[in-house]
């Protein structure tokens, strides 16, 4: 059923008025904003695709489902207003059954962002609010797509562990440990020097393992992702990573971290963001780095462990990154920070 979707065409709050009910930007085209580049298959590979798509569970570890500006530069303006449209005719031409949408707002006001998304998905039966994997079969059977509401970081609870229920409560269901920088639970990749968990990180990761919050470490240091694997009774994932061993950039990941991850049950979920998934063979990134990328993890840890975590974005991702360097203070960082 991946290969069908039934979306009848819903827009992000189209039962509101906007300019009276909401502040409305001119969004990004969600499809054929960027030339297409077709693989070419046969008659025979073609058939094999479909038939995959439909007995197979399609599932994106990381995804930016939120429709950003045609100017870039009014996405913190966008993102303030806080009722960011969702891609739903994007993702009904995917054949994605479940996406993992990474909340971009969470940090300051995810109160408010996550009660608007919420109610624009309340207005609509395409998407499902996605709450466990009997969901995800659920949206693979009839067509629609399990959404999995996600943040990157956890600056936002600060030290209150609470807080973790609090996320939990409104729907999230992965949570990252940071998001490049550091906060009160450990280093971000960024950092010059990682001194991993903190002690106030371990009783996070323990907490979240109570709730049954999925951990991400992708956008932390080496050691406190590797803390992370081992303070963690349940497995974890690096949603969007590549192979540091074929890309040495610190936003790629090391072996020993992904022998580590896949030891303890979790999975690997491979990158594409601009400029993150290159190799030596493919220093541009084309879909061919990005399998090389694959099939490295593969080999490394087996089919099990290792899926694909794209990191769309419904925009100009490489100018979103520009946009958000000073907020995130990565111009003076040694270690690159990419998406």
């Amino acid at each position: 059923m991946g290969t069908d979707k039934r979306w009848d065409g819903y827009r992000s709050f189209s039962y509101l008025e906007p300019g009276a009910d909401y502040r409305a930007f001119d969004l990004c085209a969600e499809l054929g904003r960027a030339p297409a580049h077709p693989v070419p298959l046969d008659e025979a590979q073609e058939a094999r695709v479909r038939d995959l798509a439909e007995r197979s569970v399609f599932v994106s570890m990381h995804e930016h489902l939120g429709v950003v500006p045609r100017d870039i530069a009014q996405t913190p303006e966008y993102v303030r207003h806080g009722r960011m449209a969702t891609a739903f005719e994007g993702l009904a031409a995917s054949w994605w059954d479940c996406v993992f949408d990474n909340l971009m707002d969470g940090i300051c006001r995810i109160h408010s962002h996550s009660g608007w998304q919420w109610d624009d998905l309340a207005h609509q039966d395409f998407v499902i609010p996605c709450r466990g994997v009997a969901d995800v079969h659920r949206a693979h059977r009839e067509g629609t797509g399990a959404w999995v509401a996600t943040m990157e970081g956890a600056a936002m609870i600060e030290h209150d562990l609470d807080r973790i229920d609090l996320l939990h409560g409104f729907g999230l269901r992965s949570l990252g440990v940071t998001y490049s920088e550091s906060n009160a639970l450990g280093n971000g990749l960024k950092e010059d020097r990682d001194g991993g968990l903190t002690k106030f990180g371990r009783r996070a990761v323990e907490r979240m393992n109570k709730v049954g919050l999925l951990i991400d470490a992708s956008h932390c240091g080496d050691q406190t992702a590797l803390d992370t694997v081992e303070w963690s009774e349940k497995p974890i994932v690096l949603s969007h990573v590549g192979a540091q061993a074929l890309w040495n950039i610190p936003r790629l990941v090391p072996d020993r971290l992904m022998e580590a991850v896949a030891a303890k049950g979790g999975v690997i979920g491979i990158e594409a963001a601009p400029h993150t998934t290159l190799t030596e063979r493919h220093p541009v990134h084309t879909l061919d780095s990005f399998m090389e990328h694959f099939e490295y993890v593969k080999a490394l840890v087996g089919i099990d462990h290792v899926g694909f975590g794209p990191d769309t974005v419904y925009g100009d991702h490489v100018g979103l990154h520009h946009t958000y360097v000073s907020a995130l203070s990565l111009k003076d960082s040694k270690r690159s920070a990419d998406p």
